[in-house]
């Protein structure tokens, strides 16, 4: 495991709300905590908050979630709920690596997940396992072009080369972060870190001390 510690300490120091729970049970209970009956809520897609419960908590809840997943809506209103995050009380979202000296990076296709983490939304929860930690941002790069991407791609059954071999392309010819294949499926498209907040305490980590998520 990364330095938990040092992870924590340099989130803080970049002003960022930290909090530390052993269970997945732990890290829902303060998550919902955390948010005011009748906010609205708008969430990124995400295995590790449907694994905490956190979704469903939040979608019968006593909450305003906006839903961009029901079955059906139509393209303009998907796209409507994803900008809606703009405007929300509170963006939920896991993150792709987090690094020892505090920085939040993360990796989408559509985009509207990291556009939401960096602006817009007056709070952001980030909800991350310990196996989402990493010692450096090369570790996170690594960590997304053979974990994250590939599993993502397989669940959202992405045409994509990663899909199918468990790993970025890029790696078989020593490419760097924003090398990858050239499909109109593919989920990498932009790249995002998040260190030092100029907003301190919008960005609210809860680092859960087991594997959730990919």
């Amino acid at each position: 495991m990364m330095n938990l510690e040092k992870t924590i300490e340099a989130l803080k120091s970049n002003r960022m709300d930290v909090h530390y729970v052993r269970t997945a049970e732990e890290a829902k209970a303060l998550a919902l905590s955390m948010i005011p009956e009748g906010s609205t809520c708008v969430s990124g897609g995400s295995v590790t908050l449907a694994e905490t419960g956190i979704i469903d908590a939040i979608k019968n809840g006593a909450y305003h979630y906006i839903d961009r997943s029901l079955p059906d809506l139509t393209q303009e209103q998907k796209d409507d709920a994803m900008r809606a995050a703009f405007g929300a009380d509170f963006y939920l979202s896991s993150a792709n690596a987090i690094t020892e000296d505090g920085e939040l990076y993360n990796v989408d296709g559509n985009s509207n997940r990291v556009a939401a983490l960096l602006w817009g939304a007056k709070n952001v929860i980030v909800v991350a396992g310990v196996n989402k930690l990493v010692k450096n941002l090369d570790e996170a790069v690594l960590r997304v072009k053979t974990v994250a991407a590939p599993r993502n791609a397989a669940r959202l059954s992405c045409n994509t080369p990663c899909a199918k071999l468990g790993h970025c392309i890029s790696l078989e010819r020593n490419g760097g972060m924003t090398d990858g294949c050239k499909t109109p499926a593919r989920i990498c498209a932009n790249f995002t870190v998040m260190a030092y907040q100029r907003h301190a305490s919008r960005v609210k980590v809860i680092l859960v001390g087991e594997s959730l998520g990919y």
